[in-house]
This record gives structure tokens, C-alpha cells and sequence, in this order.
């Protein structure tokens, strides 16, 4: 396939397009990683600061939204205006910071208050790796390159996943309440837990001085010189020139450096952003990421211990890990949207079962295969392809902006899911809380059977002529 100006086809620099990809993707691994950590960490952290009401549960692993919340707002305007690569800096060295400031808080409220400076730095890299990526990455293989970001949020998933189950294996089984909270475990393994993520936090804000600045952002701000040297380096002096041209094809002088939230809403706009939203909303509806963040609870109504539980929320993050590394093999062929329709399909029928399972008190192995089941087929579906869509979507001129308001409703949708899981729980069971979701499961399958057009094997530039011009 070939575009009006990119052969997409063309040879490009794949060691340097995959190393600036793989370091910019680190923002995808602490995303993950600093996402996951308080599911481990709960079940000890809730006993030292003792909290006892669903409402102190619900805010204590929802709060950190509100910051990813505002940081993916901060994105848009802030990205458009310095760059990339500049916030990317920032939100590393945001990880850090607030790592080691959870690992020493010493009441509840210093810690609502950590994490949610946290999930500033996580709206920051949710939203500005894969977009990043994006932007860098040659057409032909762009699918592959977005969702490497993916892959690393599922990465860090894993190590945090493991190293909570390193730091708490030797708890003895059927450990009362009071002996967790008074031990080793319930007053200092949880620490550990929150400031290991300093060391990636540290390693992604040194290597993003490394990398150079996403060459459409330089273009779009009037560098010229400097984004042709950036895409000479990926593909050369020919691919530079033809990629060069077609990003300006898609610019005008009075929308380049000046981007306004409102121009969202011009007609022409208005329909690729309400599909970036919907789909960004829906990846977070389905609900996958109550199974990560309320682990313990859903397991235990399975009939497992705590010790189980933590073995469980690794094999969790295995499962996860090999399908996101198996549709990195299959994105760019498969496509984006064939992907999205099995993956919602797949947790429709898998959350239908288990709710029938929680509803005849079916306990044990096949409740933990039904859930490794719902977590393979959204790592292969929608983790992974609702980023790349949402990374190629949107035109050049407005994608910070645009990319700020799909996150930032992802985000909103994430807070909601999270916040009333244990409400749900408590209302419907466990049994109508994933029907529910299983209906939603439903909805998005239609939404994108009738509303998603295919992206792959097309330069932004295309898919933005295709569905705005």
C-alpha cells in the first residue's frame, strides 16, 4: 500500500526507530507498574491505616485517577505548547517523587495525597508514550511500535505483580487480621511495595534525554530543519522529504502553533473525537481492571486465602504478559478492528459465565481460568489496539489536544469503574457486577462493528484525510 506522498513500504532505520521507541515505552512501564502496585499492597496498607468502610477502600484505589485525570488534561496544552519529549521528563521524574512519598507516608491522608500527585505523572505517560510513539513510528509498522508501549505497561504489571508476591510469600496462611497489621508485613512490606518504583522512574527520566523530539510536533512548530534531521534518522533523505511534505500538506499557517480545546468541536472534528472516546471509555467499561486492582476481593469470593491470592495476581500478569506479546505479532496484520470486535465478543461470554459461577458457588481452578481467560483476550484486543487507535486517529494540527480528551475520558471512566466496584459488589454480587459488564461488553461490540474503519498500513496523514477532510 502506498499513500499520496509515503511509500510505506520504504526501508527505514529499525535499530534507532526501536530504540527511541522502547525508551519512550518506559513510560508505559511505570504506568503500569505505579497502576497495579496498590492491588499487592492493599491488603496491608488497608490494616495499618485501618480502613474499615467500603467508601475508604473505594477512594483509597480510586484516588489516584483524579491525578491521572489532571495530568491527561495537562497533556494536551502542555504537549502542543513545549513537546513531548519535555513532559515525558517531567512525569519520570513525577514517579520518583511520589513512589518514595507512599513508601513513607505515615497516616492516610499523606498517602491519598502521594498517589494522587502519582496519577499526574500516570495521565502524563498514558497519554503522551503511545502518541509519541505514534508520531515517530513509519507507517508500515506503527501498529507494532504503539503497542510496544503496551506491552511495557504490561511488563510493569508483572514486576510489581511478582515483587508483591516476593515481599509477602513467607506470610503465614490464615494470618488473623491483627497479626498482618502488626507485623513486618502489614507495617513495612507495603512500603517496599510503592518505593521500588523509584528505580524504573529513575531509568525513564535519564533515557528521555536521550531520545530526540517527536518530528511532527517540530514540524507542526515551525522547526523544520530540526524534523527533517529527526526523520532522516529513521528512514533517510528521501523518506525525510516525502514525510516532511505530507505532514505540512495537513497544516495551515493559523492552526500551527496556536491550538484551541474548541476547535475540537468543529463538525469536521466532532466525529473522530466522540469514536476516540467511546473507544477509550470502553476499554476501561469492560471491565477488565477491576480483576487488578480488586484481585483479593474477586478471588477470595472464588474461595482462595491471601497467600493464593498474591500467587494468583502473578499468573495473572503471565497470562497478560504472553497475549500482549502475541498481538505484537498480529496487529498489523490482523488489523485493528477485526481485534477489537473478538476481544469484546470474548469477555462478553467469559464475564456471562462467571457471573453464572459466582451464582452456583463454583470455587477454586475454574473461577481462576475464567479470569486468566478475560485477561488474555483483553491483552490481545483491547489493551493494546484502543492505544494505537487512539494514537492515529486524530489529525496532526489537534492530536495533543484531541489525545487530552480521549485519556482524560478514559480516565473519568477508569475512576467511575473503580470507585463503584465495591458498591456493586455489595449491591448486585459478584454475579450481577460482571453480568454487568458483560452487557457493556456487548454495547462496545456493536459501537465498533458499525463505527470503527480500519487504520492499518496507513500514514497518520492518510487516516486523517479519510476521516476528517
Amino acid at each position: 500500500m502506498q499513500s499520496d506522498g509515503v511509500k510505506t513500504n520504504a526501508p527505514v532505520n529499525l535499530g534507532y526507530v526501536w530504540l527511541i521507541s522502547v525508551v519512550a515505552a518506559m513510560g508505559g512501564l511505570l504506568f503500569g507498574w505505579d497502576w497495579v502496585v496498590i492491588g499487592g499492597a492493599k491488603p496491608f496498607f488497608q490494616r495499618y491505616f485501618q480502613l474499615t468502610t467500603e467508601a475508604q477502600i473505594g477512594w483509597a484505589n480510586s484516588c489516584a485517577l483524579i491525578g491521572c485525570l489532571f495530568g491527561a488534561l495537562l497533556a494536551g496544552g502542555l504537549s502542543d505548547k513545549f513537546g513531548r519529549k519535555r513532559l515525558l521528563i517531567v512525569a519520570g521524574l513525577i514517579f520518583a517523587v511520589t513512589s518514595i512519598g507512599n513508601a513513607l507516608a505515615e497516616n492516610f491522608t499523606v498517602f491519598i495525597g502521594w498517589r494522587i500527585f502519582g496519577g499526574v505523572a500516570i495521565g502524563l505517560a498514558a497519554s503522551l508514550s503511545p502518541m509519541y510513539i505514534a508520531e515517530v513510528a513509519p507507517a508500515q509498522m506503527r501498529g507494532r511500535l504503539v503497542a510496544i508501549n503496551q506491552l511495557t505497561v504490561v511488563i510493569g504489571i508483572l514486576l510489581a505483580q511478582s515483587i508483591n508476591w516476593f515481599l509477602v510469600r513467607n506470610l503465614p496462611a490464615g494470618a488473623s487480621d491483627e497479626f498482618i497489621r502488626n507485623s513486618w508485613f502489614g507495617q513495612a512490606g507495603w512500603r517496599w511495595m510503592f518505593g521500588l518504583t523509584a528505580i524504573p522512574a529513575l531509568l525513564f527520566f535519564a533515557g528521555m534525554f536521550l531520545v530526540p523530539e517527536s518530528p511532527r510536533w517540530l514540524e507542526k512548530n515551525g522547526r523544520s530543519e530540526l524534523a527533517r534531521k529527526v526523520l532522516g534518522k529513521i528512514g533517510g533523505e528521501s523518506y525525510a522529504a516525502a514525510a516532511a511534505a505530507e505532514i505540512r500538506s495537513t497544516l495551515t499557517s493559523g492552526e500551527i502553533q496556536h491550538v484551541r480545546f474548541s476547535d475540537l468541536l468543529d463538525p469536521k472534528m466532532r466525529r473522530v473525537l466522540v469514536l476516540g472516546v467511546v473507544l477509550a471509555v470502553f476499554q476501561q467499561w469492560c471491565g477488565i481492571n477491576v480483576i487488578f486492582n480488586y484481585a483479593e476481593e474477586i478471588f477470595r469470593a472464588a474461595g482462595y486465602d491471601i497467600s493464593a491470592v498474591l500467587k494468583n495476581i502473578a499468573w495473572t500478569g503471565s497470562v497478560n504478559l504472553v497475549f500482549t506479546v502475541f498481538s505484537l505479532g498480529i496487529i498489523d496484520k490482523a488489523g485493528r478492528r477485526p481485534l477489537m470486535l473478538c476481544g469484546s465478543a470474548a469477555l462478553a461470554v467469559i464475564y456471562i459465565v462467571m457471573g453464572f459461577c459466582y451464582h452456583n458457588g463454583v470455587q477454586g481452578l475454574p473461577m481462576l481460568l475464567l479470569v486468566l481467560g478475560a485477561i488474555g483476550a483483553y491483552a490481545v484486543s483491547l489493551a493494546p489496539v484502543t492505544w494505537v487507535v487512539i494514537a492515529e486517529i486524530f489529525p496532526n494540527r489537534i492530536r495533543g489536544a484531541a489525545m487530552s480528551v480521549a485519556v482524560s475520558s478514559l480516565w473519568i471512566a477508569c475512576f467511575l469503574l473503580t470507585f463503584t466496584f465495591p458498591t456493586l459488589n455489595a449491591k448486585l454480587g459478584s454475579a450481577g457486577t460482571f453480568w454487568l459488564y458483560g452487557a457493556i461488553c456487548v454495547a462496545g461490540f456493536v459501537f465498533i462493528k458499525f463505527k470503527l474503519p480500519e487504520t492499518k498500513g496507513k500514514t497518520l496523514e492518510q487516516i486523517e484525510r479519510e476521516l476528517v477532510d
